[in-house]
Order: C-alpha cells, then structure tokens, then sequence
C-alpha cells in the first residue's frame, strides 16, 4: 500500500489574459495533505493573479483547478463565486489586510464562522433556540481561535485598533473560522520585523498540525520559505520556472538567474 500523501489541490494548465497580456501562461501547481507549499518570484510574476483565479476572484482563461478535500475524487471548481469555493473549504488571506475595521476583533472572527451556521432569516429574527445555541458556538469557537492565535486579550477591541503584525494573525484566524482544507496565505509575513517573522513561521506549522490542514503560501521572505516549505514552485513572468524541494530549487540555476542570486541564503 503507496504511503504517498493524497492531493488536495491540483492546478493545471492554467492561464489568465488580461486583453492583449497573458499574466498566467500554463501553469501547474499541485498541493498534498498536510504539506505547506510556497509560490515565489519576482514583483509582478503573476503569484496573486494566481491566487486570484484559484479562489474564484478571477476565473482562468484557460485551464482547470481541482480540490479534493476528502478523498472522495477531484472536482472542478474553475468559475465557481469565491463565498462558494471558501465554503467548499479554500480560505485565504491577503497581501493588503483586508479586515472589517469598525467591528470588533471576535466579531471579525465571527464573520468567518457564517459560512458554517445553519441559522435561517426567520430564526435570526425570532431567535428560536436552535439559532442562539449557534450563536453560542459561534462565539465560544471565535475566542478559542482569538486564544490560539494570541489575540484574546483584545476580543473586544475594534480591529483598526491592533498592532499590524495582531491584524496579520487576525486575518489568519478569520481564514481559520470557515474551517478549511486548505489555507492560502499572501505574504503573510510582509512588514513584519525578523522576531515576528520567526513567530508567524512556529504559528503557521502549529496551524498545520492542529487543525490538520495543508498551506498554500506566497512569500517573498527567502529565509522563511527555505525552512518552512516542504516544496516550492517558481513563476516568472507568469510561467513556472522551476518546482521541487526548497533545496532542489535553491540549486536551480534558472531560478537563482530570475530572482533569488544572492538572498539564496540570507
């Protein structure tokens, strides 16, 4: 019997024009169980765009993307609206925190359990008991992630209120509420100082590993990626350049021509 872990995600082919320019040519991507995964290239090498058309902000002009959560064979989600692929169990983060500021911490985390609730239009009007014991849920599941992520503290602060790097670990925890497969993280490390940056690496396997997850990250921080990757793929230019693990890309020399030269090892 194979040992070999299930793929979660499967990406082929894919490409994305924008009128004349194609941002995404052919490119494929695969994600195991349990794996954390980095995509990295240079400024403008097409990493968000690629984002973006996995999580149903774009739809891929060409191409197809494929989840298989639970074993149970691939599904095609290409053109699917990004709140149906979130509650198929794809989450993700931004690079430009996008968090509703004029709501409390744990309400914002709470926002992110919605796509879990059962509770209909009537019972939130009538609050029938089946509506206010999930309501309970919801806020008892929200200030045990506020509590993982070390956010407790300030459950009910207004989010604008937070420390930048305490808005980057509330993303996460959002992303966490809808309970996915498969967590996708854009440069979460961007602005933070190096002691933060080694905080979000620990978080981000003590993520994985407790909430049996696989990740999906883009970083431009090569330190992080080389020691938190089990594997990395390459774009440039919005083409692949090179896969594989984070020692076989750091020795690709097409890779160290495109981007990396001497921050290899920094």
């Amino acid at each position: 019997m194979s040992n070999e872990r299930r793929t979660v995600l499967e990406v082929k082919g894919v490409c994305k024009d924008f009128g004349g320019l194609r941002a995404l040519d052919d490119v494929d991507l695969d994600v195991k169980e349990g794996e954390i995964v980095a995509l990295i290239g240079p400024n403008g090498a097409g990493k968000t765009t690629f984002f973006n058309c996995i999580t149903g902000i774009y739809s891929p002009t060409f191409g197809d993307v494929n989840i298989d959560p639970l074993g149970g064979g691939f599904q095609r989600i290409n053109g699917l609206k990004t709140n149906k692929i979130t509650e198929l169990g794809m989450a993700r983060t931004f690079q430009n925190i996008r968090l509703f500021p004029s709501m409390s911490v744990i309400e914002n985390v709470m926002i992110g359990c919605h796509c879990r609730t059962k509770a209909t239009f009537l019972g939130a009007i009538f609050r029938d008991p089946r509506t206010k014991r999930e309501e309970r849920e919801t806020i008892l599941k929200s200030y045990e992630l506020l509590k993982e992520l070390g956010l407790d503290q300030f459950s009910d602060e207004l989010a604008c209120n937070l420390p930048y790097g305490a808005q980057r670990r509330l993303e996460i925890a959002r992303a966490l509420a809808t309970d996915p497969f498969l967590l996708l993280l854009d440069e979460p490390a961007a602005g933070m100082n190096p002691q933060e940056t080694l905080e979000l690496e620990d978080l981000i396997v003590a993520i994985k590993e407790k909430h049996n997850i696989s990740v999906l990250l883009i970083e431009h921080d090569m330190k992080m990626v080389m020691s938190l990757s089990d594997r990395l793929f390459v774009l440039e230019y919005g083409r692949e350049i090179a896969h594989g693990t984070p020692q076989e890309v750091s020795e690709n020399p097409a890779v160290i021509k495109a981007y990396l030269g001497e921050d290899l090892d920094a």
